[in-house]
């Protein structure tokens, strides 16, 4: 190719407040490549990139997750190897608001404290008033917290605030949003970027449906975009929640309407679990490996 990666991506910059982002150049790099656009692909390929964003990232994060500095330097070098045979990439992007069931601010006791950050909070806390729902919603907090145990959800956790609407917090990492573009030129790809967990009434964190709403919302115009893919790599953070997640939430569709999961691939060193997850991520997506035939391999193995 005609542009190094090392004009693209800065690696002592991934996940740094002195990344700069000059789009322009990145597009005309991508452009002097004069690749064949992503619409001749006879064979399709997909990378899903779950929340690479600023919040996720060791040193600059309020929810920073070890490890994804690393992940974005793997991840953007396999994209740039790959790039001729990438049709597109699919980012999602945790956006939230203060206000939701999973920040300090929508709880307090009985003295006006809020809950400090990775607080588990109970259907019996709830229930015996140890915690309040502030804006009035203690009925529905209740009932919320009620399906996630009987459901055997993950708990009710209190979050760092992160991801806030319009923060820097809640913008793609710069070097990989760099790649992204590069990309986007080189094949005339348009990337799809989906934001999820708005629902102020329940945690999202996978990109197709939340733990539990009672309106039981699908993101299935997601869903019908993967379907189109021969192939499908999952990256991201973080491995023990979001990425985990969203990759339960798609075997579980695709299989039960019919179609294959084999060609999926979750690139394992193109993302890091939330530290004390570890052993317990690692089964899970052993277990979905085992029952689902995905592959599970590191992404410098994979050529496209």
């Amino acid at each position: 190719m005609k542009t190094l990666y090392e004009q693209i991506i800065d690696v002592d910059k991934i996940a740094s407040s002195n990344s700069t982002e000059n789009i322009a150049e990145i597009i005309s790099f991508g452009k002097k490549e004069m690749m064949s656009s992503a619409s001749q692909d006879t064979k399709r390929t997909l990378l899903l990139a779950i929340d690479i964003q600023n919040d996720f990232m060791e040193d600059i994060g309020s929810l920073a997750v070890q490890g994804s500095k690393g992940d974005v330097e793997r991840l953007t070098r396999w994209i740039y190897k790959n790039i001729e045979h990438l049709t597109q990439i699919i980012c999602s992007l945790d956006s939230h608001s203060i206000a939701q069931i999973f920040h300090a601010g929508w709880w307090t006791d009985e003295n006006g404290n809020q809950p400090p950050p990775f607080t588990i909070i109970t259907y019996e806390d709830v229930a015996k008033g140890k915690w309040l729902a502030v804006n009035g919603e203690n009925a529905r907090s209740l009932e919320y917290v009620k399906n996630l145990e009987s459901k055997g959800q993950k708990q009710l956790c209190i979050w760092p605030y992160h991801c806030l609407e319009g923060t820097k917090g809640a913008k793609l990492e710069s070097e990989f949003t760099k790649m992204i573009y590069y990309h986007s030129s080189a094949r005339n790809s348009t990337p799809l970027l989906i934001p999820k967990g708005q629902n102020p009434f329940t945690e999202m964190y996978g990109i197709i449906k939340a733990e539990y709403d009672k309106d039981n919302y699908i993101n299935h115009p997601v869903l019908d975009a993967i379907k189109m893919f021969d192939e499908i790599y999952i990256a991201g953070e973080a491995s023990s929640h979001c990425v985990l997640a969203s990759t339960e939430q798609i075997l579980e569709y695709l299989s039960n309407n019919g179609y294959s999961t084999a060609h999926i691939t979750i690139l394992e060193d193109c993302m890091s679990p939330i530290t004390g997850f570890e052993d317990i991520t690692r089964l899970s997506f052993d277990r979905l490996r085992d029952k689902y035939g995905i592959k599970i391999q590191k992404s410098t193995e994979i050529s496209l």
